[in-house]
């Protein structure tokens, strides 16, 4: 019976054991605040990476270019961003994408303010447009709206004015656009102030773009394979927590957020379904992307996808 009882208690001790210092993994967010990155908070608050084996440091970035800088420059393991960074790995960005974490992007949509006359999608065409940056991910998405919509090239015009939360609403407060791309929750946070609405969610009109995809560096997944495995199971392992402990989940989001209750309450039923089960790549994403990445000239032709993924790394169920 010792033996027996010396042999379960070492077979706990591996399950249980730290992770060592050079499986720990340096994991950044391309954004503070947005839905598609908090599901690392959560899972660092509530210990479940730490179940699976998988020791975090977590570091915020402003912005998914920042990120991928210190990607490159093997600050950070992991990368929590958006599809459209894939086209960084087709230009030679030493990283794959691990995750397709939200392929639809139901965190991104477009505001207009309170008084506007725009009530529908419709309504937009000719209307001025704010969008991040060129080449991004909402300047992409405001294209496929003209698009889909059947506008033309100049259906919209777009400005650029960053995805500072300040200068989207100093845009929408000074009528300076007419609609602006930016994340639901700031849509949420301005229809509180009486300052704005949420005209529709990206997911709407848009098809699976990747809103939310993980990427890892090529020497993570060649030195520490193990640790990128333990991470991925702990992120599915806290999605599944997610939709179970809702009130929970809010809680810890705005400890990072900052936002009013009603706010999170809003942005947490909007976007909660949009995580992926099992992080596969889906076809949908992959289909969008590949020719978003001509769309924007991001890259001169359409890239092998199957060469910036890998689903190596998964759970196996």
């Amino acid at each position: 019976m010792r033996h027996i009882f010396l042999l379960a208690a070492a077979a706990a001790a591996l399950v249980a054991a730290p992770a060592r210092a050079d499986d720990v993994l340096h994991v950044g967010k391309a954004s503070l605040t947005a839905s598609a990155t908090l599901p690392v908070d959560v899972g660092l608050k509530t210990g479940l990476f730490g179940k699976h084996g998988a020791e975090v440091a977590l570091t915020d970035f402003e912005g998914s270019s920042k990120m991928h800088q210190a990607m490159v420059a093997g600050d950070i393991d992991i990368g929590v961003g958006a599809g459209p960074e894939m086209a960084l790995v087709a230009k030679g960005s030493p990283e794959l994408a691990v995750c397709d974490a939200d392929p639809a992007p139901t965190f991104l949509g477009i505001a207009v303010a309170e008084d506007s006359p725009i009530r529908t999608i419709a309504d937009l065409k000719g209307k001025k447009m704010s969008v991040s940056s060129v080449g991004g991910l909402t300047y992409w998405l405001a294209l496929e709206l003209a698009r889909k919509e059947g506008w033309g090239e100049n259906g919209l015009t777009l400005v650029t004015i960053g995805n500072a939360s300040s200068s989207v609403v100093a845009a929408l407060r000074d009528h300076l656009v007419d609609a602006a791309y930016t994340s639901t929750a700031l849509a949420f946070l301005l229809e509180e102030r009486k300052e704005g609405r949420l005209l529709a969610p990206a997911s709407s009109y848009a098809g699976n773009v990747g809103g939310g995809m993980i990427f890892a560096t090529n020497r993570a997944l060649a030195e520490k394979p193990d640790a990128v495995r333990r991470f991925l199971a702990g992120w599915l392992a806290t999605i599944a927590y997610m939709r179970a402990h809702r009130d929970e989940t809010i809680g810890i989001e705005r400890a990072v957020t900052g936002f009013p209750e009603t706010v999170q309450e809003k942005e947490f039923d909007l976007t909660i379904g949009m995580f992926s089960d099992d992080c596969k790549f889906d076809p949908g994403t992959l289909a969008n992307l590949k020719r978003s990445f001509t769309d924007l000239k991001l890259l001169p032709e359409a890239p092998d996808m199957a060469k910036l993924y890998t689903e190596a790394y998964l759970p196996k169920h």
